[in-house]
């Protein structure tokens, strides 16, 4: 499912784009999903986790239809995940987010979950399931490629995080487009100055002796947690009593690390 020139790609860069990976059905349930959540949920859409000014965001998504469970377990991607994190990771968050029309929701530059790699190497990396075209004008994504293998933070290395930085590039592509990206790389949002909606979900991933960003376990349902495969299960980290501990210590009772 991964070619070595892909692996090179993810280690050398920390970022891979896999073009058109979404078929036309799931690409159109996606959206139809999200905008379905978006009306049911209306301002507080997100709020379980995070509200942003100048985006709409959605988080719990693996407990709000039956497509996202079909997403997070894309071939490709869990490829890509097991080669940056090893072979034992599971899913931390499946979240939502969109750009407003014009609309400054620039991010300083940053690494998720603040996460520097250790002794044992990276431990938590993303995939940007592209829902509408990411252009130059509409928010896509800058990110600087090649800084997961510097082992440090942005805040830590920069007099402002928030400025353009030498070395970064702008994440474009067509709609139905996955990237996977080492989520130690410095990346952050920039301003969708365009009339139009841009929109993506983030499938994060972590490893196993690492908490998950949104707990599982406690954050689905009764009714979700019945149906899931025991590959699912093992994805999410259901009957982990290391995940038990790690996630609802970090996460207490919301469930939801900040």
């Amino acid at each position: 499912m991964l070619s070595e020139a892909g692996k090179r790609q993810l280690d050398r860069e920390g970022y891979l784009v896999l073009a058109d990976l979404m078929s036309h059905e799931l690409l159109e349930g996606l959206r139809a999903r999200v905008e379905e959540l978006l009306a049911e949920e209306g301002a507080r859409a997100g709020s379980e986790f995070k509200l942003e000014p100048g985006a709409r965001r959605l988080a719990n998504l693996v407990n709000k239809g039956k497509i996202f469970e079909q997403a997070i377990q894309t071939p490709e991607v869990i490829a890509c995940m097991a080669h940056v994190l090893g072979s034992e990771f599971k899913l931390s968050s499946l979240n939502f987010r969109a750009a407003d029309p014009f609309s400054d929701c620039s991010q300083p530059l940053h690494a998720d979950s603040g996460a520097v790699a250790d002794e044992q190497g990276y431990w938590v990396c993303n995939s940007v399931w592209i829902l509408d075209d990411f252009t130059t004008e509409n928010g896509a994504i800058r990110m600087v490629p090649g800084s997961h293998q510097w082992r440090r933070l942005p805040q830590d290395a920069l007099p402002d995080p928030l400025a353009p930085h030498p070395g970064e590039t702008l994440l474009t592509g067509r709609a139905g487009t996955v990237v996977v990206m080492n989520a130690h790389v410095w990346h952050g949002a920039t301003a969708n100055r365009t009339a139009s909606k841009r929109r993506a979900m983030h499938a994060f991933y972590t490893r196993r002796d690492k908490a998950q960003q949104q707990y599982q376990k406690k954050l689905l349902s009764a009714e979700v947690q019945a149906r899931l495969s025991p590959d699912l299960r093992k994805l999410l980290a259901l009957d982990d009593p290391l995940n038990d501990e790690l996630s609802s210590r970090a996460s207490g009772a919301s469930g939801f690390l900040k």
